[in-house]
């Protein structure tokens, strides 16, 4: 899985969960920007645990600022990483 991949997979998520239009969602965005809230985006990331296999713990989430943030903590635990 590479890179946009993983976008793909976050912005259809997030279409889920915050009904957020999906063209909307690149890496440079913010999640304020996109008007997630601290609610929505635990749903998410929720969503992202288990679409991923993984944790993101709560002090690791909580100090993403943009959807990039979040692509590259995704790649730091191995999402995207050929097996």
């Amino acid at each position: 899985m590479v890179q946009n991949e993983i976008l793909d997979d976050i912005k259809a998520v997030l279409a889920s969960a915050a009904g957020v239009d999906p063209a909307e969602v690149t890496p440079e965005k913010s999640f304020d920007d996109l008007g997630i809230d601290s609610m929505t985006m635990l749903e998410a990331i929720v969503a992202l645990e288990d679409r991923f296999g993984v944790l993101i713990p709560d002090d690791a989430w909580a100090q993403f600022s943009t959807v990039g943030d979040l692509v590259a903590h995704l790649q730091s635990v191995g999402i995207g990483t050929p097996t």
